[in-house]
């Protein structure tokens, strides 16, 4: 069974505020709760081609993973597929205008769980869900505010 979730929140910042900082991998453990640590494995600044390996704690486990970025238009969308780990995965983050200087930021996780975690498809899909609403939040308060809780 895939997964698919789709989440996104109007942050009140300019779009290429809101892209420019949710795009750097470097910041990604400021704003995803789940996200412990990030290594560049290709030389900045992303492009497509860029890898990046991730270490993060979900649903009790820590997971290693390489994300390669397979689509990238700066402070529009950017996408990037699991190069390697357990879990092939998919993340597309895109960014529109939102009334006033807001923008409408949207992320998408898709993927596939293999073998014993594909039973598990839809438990995996709620908690990630939950973990994406928390994450955009997150982004949303450093973002207008200028910390993490």
């Amino acid at each position: 069974m895939k997964v698919d979730v789709v989440s996104n929140i109007v942050i009140q910042r300019p779009r290429g505020m809101v892209a420019n900082y949710a795009a750097n991998p470097d910041n990604a453990p400021r704003w995803y709760v789940n996200i412990k640590r990030v290594e560049w494995k290709t030389p900045p600044p992303l492009r497509i081609g860029s890898r990046i390996a991730f270490v993060a704690r979900f649903l009790g486990r820590t997971l290693s993973y390489t994300y390669e970025v397979i689509e990238y238009i700066p402070e529009e969308y950017f996408v990037m597929r699991t190069a390697e780990g357990p879990f092939p995965m998919e993340t597309t983050y895109s960014w529109d205008d939102a009334s006033g200087r807001a923008t409408k930021m949207t992320l998408r996780n898709r993927g596939t769980p293999g073998g014993f975690s594909g039973l598990f498809a839809p438990m995996i899909a709620l908690a990630m869900r939950r973990a994406n609403r928390k994450d955009l939040a997150r982004l949303r308060r450093v973002l207008e505010h200028g910390h993490t809780p």
